[in-house]
């Protein structure tokens, strides 16, 4: 039995297509991945409060994308796309 045969609680994330899939067919990055999720099953879920973490995610990309390192420290390269 694959990962995409069974369900851990709830039936929101059964569709055409498993988001994990999604964001492993388009090479999508942590962030990437957590706002097309909680775009696409507000309506099945938790409704506003969805959109509104998927605000939030963005926010926070955004913040990233436009603050580089000052400490020398690594770039966000590993967890945001920048290509």
């Amino acid at each position: 039995m694959s990962a995409n045969d069974k369900q851990v609680a709830g039936t929101h994330y059964r569709s055409g297509i498993q988001h994990w899939d999604y964001v492993v067919a388009n090479d999508l990055d942590y962030f990437q991945g957590q706002i097309t999720k909680y775009v696409t099953r507000w309506k099945n879920k938790n409704g506003m409060a969805d959109l509104l973490k998927a605000q939030h995610f963005l926010e926070k990309y955004i913040e990233i994308i436009n603050t580089p390192p000052d400490d020398g420290s690594e770039p966000t390269r590993n967890y945001v796309n920048q290509d």
